[in-house]
Parts: C-alpha cells; structure tokens; sequence
C-alpha cells in the first residue's frame, strides 16, 4: 500500500480530522465534484440528469455507517423504504445501496436483518433492487450472511465484493451456486496486510479474475456482475472479454462513482455499454470522501488544485 493511500485511509477513521475539514470551504468545494448534495431531494435530481441527459441509470446510498442505536437504524431504514417509494413515483431508473451498519448490524444481526428484509420486500414490490456495499473485513461474515438470508427470500437483493481481499476468490465460489448479482470493487478500507494483496497490479489482477468467473458461460443462470471500477485499462480488458464471449448485456453494467472519469462514462455510453452512476448523499460524508481520495491519486490533484483556489 502506497505512503499516500495509507495517510488518507488512517484520515477516514480520525474524528479530530473529520470534525475540522468538514468546515473548511476548500473541502466542501472539492467533494461537491462527487456529490450532489447532502439532501435525498439533490440526489433524486442527478439522477434524473443523469438519466435524462446521459441515458444511464443510478445507484443511490444514503452515507453514514456504525450506529449507535436501534432507533437511528430504524431511521434510516425508513428513509431508504421512503427513497424506494420516491424512485418509483418518479419513474427513475435507480437502485439503493446500503451499509448493513447502517442498518444495526453493530447492535445485533437479527435486528439487522429485519431491517434488511423490510428494504428488500419493498424494493420487490417496486420491481426494483436493494445492494449490500461491503464494509472492512470484520464485517465480511455476516454480510454474507444477511446476504444469503435475504437472497433465501427474494432475487432482490445484490451484495459486493472487494478484489483486495485474499478471501474474496473463495468467497465468490461459495456463493456461485445462488446466481448472484455481485458489484465487484477493488476495496477502500485500511486492512491487516495479511488479509490483504500487497500491491496494485495484484489486487488488479485478482479484479480482472474475479469479473471474468461471473462473466463465464458457466456461471449460474442469473449470474450478474456490476463491474465497479474507474479504471480505464481494467474496463478495456473486461470489454474485450465481453466481446470474445458474446456475453448477453443483461448479465453486467459498469458501475462509476458520480462525476468521476466522466470522459470514459461518456465512452461507454456512446458505446452502448450499459453503465450505472453511484450517487452518493448525507450529513455524514467525509470518511466516504477521503477513500476515493486513496482510490486515485488524480482525485487528490484535484483537491489541491481548490485549495490553491481558494
């Protein structure tokens, strides 16, 4: 792991910092380049640019993560049951996307799961799709977990998967077998090295290996891969693969973060790749900014281009 990436991870997990650079204006500019807005209301609005103007799809999260209380989490619980109900309104073609911590996972499983399930019932009545984001590795088993049990309920419901983790190889062979919708990402949590794959090209690697087994003709019918990568070269590879295999587009879509690598989402568009755009929203935002900080070094650049700015 790089010097910078591991500075900008450890600063995801300091409250000293998180409570300072929040005020600061620079900051504020800078992440309003990823985010649309800290409101529900801003976010419905991109993506119906996004839509509108672009021809893709959404995928909204509300941010924050680690509660503290089963009342916080029933909260949240009933925004996202509000959110799925708004998507279906206003006839937007968007997705929900949720942090099981968010949901009580901290404060016990069960609890966790009834407010898993209440997403997922809603989002089936809607013909829609609920995602489970992945956490750091403590969190691994049992989003899993609460992953299978939902999946045991409803074909609703998609779960992610981190290339950086040594485990994730084992841990999508086991869940082959229920046809899974899986958004594959490379990871953005600082972790044990031992846990972990040391460098890029490998966590790369595995990344390509991973998108390639759910995109074979073998996999599980209903198999679906949400290749969710900003990385130019990895997409090219993955988009040759497709072609090679004549892989039905219903089995995958690239994925990308709001407002980041705009000129390869505009490609992929022009290209009739299907391509969905993470939108992000919420109060609690800096520890999700600073991992796409760590995620690509041109995102700093930008940074220090508003500071200079300002």
């Amino acid at each position: 792991m790089s010097l910078m990436r591991s500075v900008l991870l450890a600063g995801a997990e300091s409250v000293w910092l998180r409570e300072r650079a929040m005020r600061w204006p620079f900051v504020r500019r800078s992440v309003s380049r990823f985010m649309p807005g800290e409101t529900a209301d801003e976010a419905l609005a991109a993506c119906r640019r996004q839509q509108e103007q672009h021809g893709t799809g959404a995928i909204l999260t509300h941010l924050g993560e680690n509660l503290s209380s089963l009342a916080e989490a029933d909260a949240v619980t009933a925004g996202y049951l509000a959110l799925i109900d708004r998507i279906a309104k206003e006839e937007l073609d968007a997705q929900v996307s949720v942090k099981l911590t968010q949901l009580g996972l901290d404060l016990g499983v069960d609890a966790c799961d009834r407010n898993l399930q209440q997403l997922v019932a809603r989002a089936e009545s809607r013909s829609n799709i609920v995602w489970i984001d992945m956490e750091s590795t403590k969190y691994v088993d049992p989003t899993i977990e609460l992953f299978r049990r939902a999946r045991a309920r409803s074909p609703r419901v998609g779960m992610c998967l981190q290339s950086y983790l040594r485990r994730s190889a084992a841990d999508l062979e086991a869940l082959l077998p229920l046809g899974p919708a899986i958004r594959l990402v490379k990871g953005a949590y600082r972790e044990p090295p031992g846990l972990v794959l040391p460098s890029k090209a490998e966590v790369d690697e595995n990344y390509f290996r991973l998108a390639v087994r759910m995109l074979h003709p073998d996999a599980p019918k209903g198999t679906f891969v949400g290749i969710g990568t900003h990385d130019r070269r990895l997409v090219g590879r993955l988009r040759a693969e497709v072609a090679a295999r004549g892989s039905d587009r219903s089995s995958y879509e690239f994925e990308m973060l709001y407002g980041i690598q705009r000129p390869l989402q505009a490609q992929l568009v022009a290209e009739r790749e299907p391509l969905r755009v993470l939108v992000s929203y919420g109060e609690f935002w800096f520890p999700w900014y600073m991992r796409r900080l760590a995620e690509r070094p041109a995102n700093v650049l930008f940074v220090m281009k508003n500071l200079l700015a300002g």
